[in-house]
């Protein structure tokens, strides 16, 4: 059996072995905060993947906060730890899936289907009483590989294009004031793209940090969707990561076919010829 969007914690416990795990954690301010904490403790077996080296490429001050990295760079990477094509990866974080979300789209991303995030996280690992470890796992030969796109993405070109035709609905995953503009603790202008709505990550969870079930985050992108098939979504947020986190709650209540911006709000906003708009939701 395998897995492809979320894991809960007992189906993990119980597939562990067959694994190959991810620690994501990260912190936006404190960019050492992530890999701080997994020296601390981690899931058994658990590899650290750094937002800002591993998982992102080099910035030039136009890309945005996190460029997508080399494909066969991250490949790499992946078959460092063991990665087989088959082979069922697992990744977690302390923040509610944001930062795992981010690795769940990048595998796929790659071609890699058997890619799913630990519900709860860290969090609710350590709440069924299962033990955590400070032993850092050697590296592994995998023969994974990157192989054509599971995951649909779209450049600053099209959602330029798009606010003219409006053909797609791009949903931003920030916090509502980010959204509106009121404030911006990360990127130099504040605001959103011209047409965008807004769904902050946290609707997607139950108040203990899990998410919502599928029929039900079904529902409420439905209401987002108004007619429109999922493939007319296109998800953004400051950098392209918790963007990730609406995919991930879409495609667990089946609505496949929705596209990240990877750069999102940070590489739009760098180009001062691309328009910006505030305030809240039309």
């Amino acid at each position: 059996m395998s897995w492809n969007t979320l894991i809960s914690v007992d189906e993990f416990a119980e597939a562990i072995d067959r694994c190959v795990v991810i620690d994501a954690r990260h912190d936006l301010m404190v960019p050492g905060a992530g890999r701080a904490a997994y020296e601390e403790g981690h899931i058994p077996g658990a590899f650290f993947l750094g937002q800002d080296t591993d998982l992102s490429a080099t910035k030039n001050g136009r890309n945005g906060r996190h460029p997508l990295p080399d494909p066969d760079t991250l490949a790499a990477t992946l078959r460092a730890t063991g990665l087989e094509p088959a082979r069922q990866l697992v990744v977690y974080d302390a923040q509610n899936g944001m930062f795992a979300s981010r690795v769940w789209w990048l595998a796929r991303w790659l071609g890699h289907e058997a890619v799913a995030v630990l519900d709860g996280g860290i969090e609710a690992w350590r709440k069924a009483g299962f033990p955590v470890s400070r032993e850092i796992p050697a590296s592994r030969a995998g023969t994974f590989s990157a192989s054509p796109s599971r995951a649909p993405s779209v450049d600053a070109s099209a959602l330029l294009a798009n606010i003219d035709t409006q053909d797609r609905l791009v949903v931003d995953a920030r916090a509502p004031e980010r959204y509106r503009g009121e404030v911006e603790p990360l990127d130099p202008v504040a605001g959103h793209i011209p047409g965008a709505v807004n769904r902050p990550v946290q609707v997607n969870l139950r108040p203990d940090g899990r998410f919502k079930p599928g029929p039900v985050l079904r529902q409420e992108f439905e209401g987002l969707l108004a007619g429109r098939p999922a493939s007319a979504l296109v998800h953004a947020c400051g950098s392209g990561i918790s963007a990730c986190h609406n995919l991930l709650a879409m495609e667990h209540a089946g609505l496949r076919g929705s596209a990240l911006y990877p750069g999102s709000w940070s590489e739009w906003c760098a180009d001062p010829s691309r328009p910006v708009a505030t305030g809240p939701t039309p």
